[in-house]
């Protein structure tokens, strides 16, 4: 089975146009206001709008209030919710729309009690733990935490690069990659020349 792979925090048409035409499944919308990467209602709602079909448009929410989330959902063409902070599962599952949750390994997760506690998630998005950061850190955790039976599928996030994205998917296997800031000449500015180079070496598993 292919890896699908979403990319993240993309604040320009440019970009969001760079990794349709690159193969990728997914892009990433930010809804955190203090990250580098967020973006308003209506830059979302036109960044959405050049998406074309069968690719999907993931919206990104860190302890948002239920309003927050619902004003958004009203604005812009949501497929898929990614929470991104300590929302409980009854306030993840109230959007009528597929979630995700994202989780943060540090050396003490417990990675199977989480995707148990989530069973309603479509996926266990698994990020680094840094103390103070939701996300985005731009380092790669311990992969060999991961234990071999999750219930849910899992997205891998964490200092992914094109450099050491095939060596993740070999150990991990996951569903699915998430890039950010690995597919970045700045925060927030994605270069095209990295995102087709990561959406080449995802794609080159399984033909070596």
């Amino acid at each position: 089975m292919r890896t699908r792979v979403k990319i993240c925090g993309l604040t320009r048409e440019q970009d969001v146009r760079a990794a349709v035409e690159a193969g990728a499944d997914a892009i990433g919308l930010v809804f955190y206001e203090p990250s580098p990467r967020y973006v308003d209602m209506q830059l979302a709602s036109q960044l959405a709008s050049i998406v074309p079909p069968f690719v999907s448009v993931v919206g990104l929410f860190v302890n948002a209030g239920q309003a927050v989330v619902e004003d958004v959902l009203h604005k812009v063409r949501l497929d898929l919710l990614q929470f991104h902070g300590d929302e409980p599962v009854d306030f993840c599952e109230q959007f009528s729309r597929p979630y995700i949750k994202a989780l943060r390994v540090a050396d003490d997760t417990d990675i199977a009690a989480c995707a148990g506690q989530y069973a309603s998630a479509k996926g266990l998005l698994l990020d680094t733990y840094q103390a103070g950061r939701p996300g985005g850190t731009g380092v790669v955790f311990n992969w060999e935490l991961i234990p071999q039976d999750v219930s849910l599928p899992i997205v891998l996030a964490g200092g992914l690069t094109p450099d050491n994205v095939v060596e993740a998917i070999s150990q991990v296997q996951p569903y699915a990659v998430d890039v950010s800031g690995g597919v970045e000449q700045d925060k927030g500015i994605k270069d095209a020349n990295k995102i087709r180079a990561f959406m080449k070496e995802v794609q080159s598993v399984g033909k070596r």
